[in-house]
């Protein structure tokens, strides 16, 4: 039979009814991390006559534990200029069907001949 390494992580809880209990997460498999991303898109609101659209991946992290996720991107090019946009995901959100996502938000960089800043959200894609 063979031994497959694995590493990870046990936090104590407690459940409902106030018992003992622990939790087990796995950060790697057989030497593998077990990491996750997420894809992100939208458009960013309209400012000085235009918006922007956006759309890439989030950095890795853990499967399976509480996280976060920081993102970046550059938006379209719309009269002439470009954004950029990045920050840290809010906290995964469970989905009925299994997975999660996360909800993002912020304010771009500031460009254009016209100065300025457009502001966007969202809620990224489910786990990859």
């Amino acid at each position: 039979m063979k031994k497959i390494p694995v590493s990870g992580f046990v936090l104590h809880s407690n459940n409902d009814e106030n018992e003992h209990s622990h939790r087990l997460y796995l950060t790697s498999w057989d030497g593998r991390p077990i990491y996750h991303i997420h894809p992100f898109s939208g458009v960013t609101s309209f400012d000085d006559g235009h918006t922007h659209q956006y759309v890439g991946n989030t950095e890795p992290a853990p499967t399976g534990v509480p996280h976060v996720h920081r993102y970046y991107s550059v938006t379209s090019l719309n009269q002439g200029h470009k954004h950029v946009i990045e920050g840290v995901t809010g906290p995964a959100i469970n989905l009925p069907g299994g997975g999660h996502i996360h909800y993002f938000e912020g304010y771009t960089t500031v460009n254009g001949v016209r100065p300025h800043t457009h502001y966007y959200k969202g809620a990224t894609g489910n786990e990859v």
